[in-house]
């Protein structure tokens, strides 16, 4: 399988943006009753399934919050089931694990399925989905360092204690490879700029048709309770499975997301 080219230029986020990192997720999340009349405004789903998958150390706690919202807004939402996500310790060296969850969930209507990963859960989304093409509808990443090193995020170290395993051995090399490249299933990657835990222009998609990227501004820890981010989600996850198309950045995602979105 051909490999993309990982950049070892990108440097981590300031140290100001890790350590205002809490406290920004918090004022995030009470942004969300303001934000809460907009986000109900978006198109209802169609009922497809949706897998959110976690980010690094996070559980399905995590996510719930978003979960209930897809919920509401008509999709039939799913945790992951896997506990903890501390990478292939938590769904096995060649992913099967996760598989299995995506074959389970496809399996009850033989409905594509929608992933949303966070973080690290977006890198597992892209790499699974390379491999179950026929199962997986559209791929959503939140601030997933897809591209480039793991050494330029925050916390590469924490990483490698909690997964046991190596960022720079030949399988993650080849797993952040395969993941970085174009997807065989239309991708969105929502970013942003100004966070402080993985640099943004590694988690950027490679432009094709079927691929686009929404800048928001927030925090890394707030982006699954981050009301612009919300919006983005359901935005994508309304779009008819065989008519996909970019985001429409003239809506209302300017009245929640005030920076600018686009391909970088």
């Amino acid at each position: 399988m051909a490999t993309a080219a990982l950049d070892y230029s990108i440097k981590p986020p300031s140290p100001f943006l890790a350590l205002m990192e809490l406290p920004r997720a918090l004022m995030e999340a009470g942004m969300l009753p303001i934000a809460a009349p907009a986000l109900a405004s978006l198109p209802r789903g169609d009922g497809h399934p949706v897998l959110v998958i976690p980010g690094f150390n996070a559980s399905d706690r995590s996510t719930r919050i978003l979960r209930f919202y897809l919920r509401q807004m008509g999709y039939d939402a799913h945790t992951w089931d896997l506990g903890r996500n501390r990478g292939p310790r938590t769904i096995g060296d060649g992913g099967e694990k996760l598989i299995e969850r995506i074959e389970a969930i496809h399996g009850r209507d033989h409905s594509r399925v929608s992933l949303v990963g966070w973080s690290l859960g977006g890198i597992m989304a892209r790499v699974i989905s390379r491999r179950m093409p026929d199962k997986v509808r559209q791929v959503i990443t939140l601030g997933a360092p897809f591209a480039g090193t793991p050494r330029a995020t925050r916390v590469w170290r924490l990483y490698e204690m909690l997964s046991g395993h190596r960022i720079d051995d030949d399988q993650s090399l080849s797993y952040l490879s395969e993941g970085a490249m174009p997807l065989p299933v239309p991708a969105t990657a929502i970013w942003s700029r100004d966070e402080g835990i993985v640099p943004w222009a590694n988690c950027v998609e490679p432009y094709c048709a079927t691929s686009d990227n929404i800048e928001v501004s927030g925090s890394h820890f707030g982006l699954p309770v981050n009301a612009a981010v919300l919006y983005a989600i359901a935005d994508r996850l309304a779009q008819p499975e065989d008519d996909w198309k970019p985001f429409d950045r003239r809506g209302l995602a300017r009245s929640i997301a005030y920076p600018s979105s686009g391909h970088a």
